[in-house]
């Protein structure tokens, strides 16, 4: 197998590392400043191929095809499912003829399983022959081997105008607010612990002021305070932010097994012994409500309607 990388800039997208690990290595890093991202990422692989080039979805499709006729592969594919990931497996799996098996928690050549109904069941497949997957992040983890990464800098193959190709106008930058929380560097989490709908409006305000993204537990999305793409946890979005400051959240498992590994975790609640403020680097033993309005007090937002 071999997994396919999207690179922005030099950056590649949360699940990388993973998709790589589960592809036994061997990785196509390609996009902007592929060559970056390949030293960035070499850690985790034993063979690399950098392909520069913009991340037009023809030209991506079409580099990978040629790669793999000239190193007389047929392996199958594995793409981190972050938002680029999602959006090219379509077009490299129709431009090979391939089945896409989408958001896939354990790839192998003769299995593959699915997270089907949100999370809550998985579907086993059994492919006949090679098949493009995304892969779901966080769900693997990765570690560094102890082996050289030999990395082969390929030139781009020139695709061309066509009227069918899907192309890139450009990049806005993300927008916190409704970003993906699976590539989000910066989360404010809430829970039960805070005391209404009115709480998680001002809570996405803080956020968005912090240059953070909102997201939740499963009973606030079950009482409709905030939509299920702001879930965290098993059934919900698995993320692996930089920075995660939760507010009244007690730390579930079902919740702390989809919040990956931050770099820093900081907690504001009145139980100093539940699961989430024990694993935090700073917790705060306070009502998460008033630290919430404190915050935004200082921060000049407006206060809850």
């Amino acid at each position: 197998m071999i997994a396919v990388v999207p690179v922005r800039d030099g950056v590649f997208p949360a699940g990388s590392d993973e998709a790589i690990g589960e592809a036994g290595g061997e990785a196509i890093i390609i996009g902007t400043k592929a060559d970056v991202a390949a030293n960035d990422l070499s850690e985790f692989g034993r063979r690399f191929w950098t392909i520069e080039t913009e991340l037009d979805p023809l030209t991506v499709a079409t580099n990978v095809e040629e790669l793999l006729r000239v190193e007389g592969r047929r392996d199958s594919i594995i793409v981190p499912a972050s938002p680029d990931g999602r959006d090219l497996a379509p077009h490299i799996a129709h431009r090979l003829g391939r089945v896409l098996y989408a958001g896939a928690i354990s790839v192998t050549d003769s299995n593959v399983s699915v997270s089907v109904r949100g999370g809550l069941s998985i579907a086993d497949h059994t492919p006949s022959a090679s098949f493009v997957s995304t892969f779901q992040i966080g769900v693997r983890g990765a570690e560094p081997i102890a082996e050289t990464t030999r990395i082969e800098s390929r030139s781009p193959v020139n695709v061309g105008s066509s009227s069918t190709a899907v192309r890139s106008e450009g990049v806005m930058p993300p927008d916190v607010s409704t970003m993906d929380l699976a590539e989000a560097p910066r989360i404010l989490g809430g829970g039960a612990g805070l005391s209404d709908g009115a709480a998680f409006e001002l809570l996405g305000r803080v956020a968005v002021a912090l240059d953070a993204s909102m997201g939740v537990t499963r009973v606030i999305t079950d009482r409709g305070w905030a939509s299920h793409e702001r879930q965290i946890g098993t059934t919900g979005v698995v993320v692996d932010p930089d920075l995660y400051v939760s507010f009244g959240v007690s730390g579930a498992v079902q919740h702390t097994s989809g919040l990956g590994q931050p770099h820093h975790i900081i907690s504001v609640n009145t139980d100093a012994h539940c699961p989430m403020m024990q694993m935090s680097d700073l917790a705060i033993v306070s009502d998460a409500n008033e630290v919430l309005n404190e915050l935004a007090t200082l921060l000049d937002v407006e206060p809850r309607s």
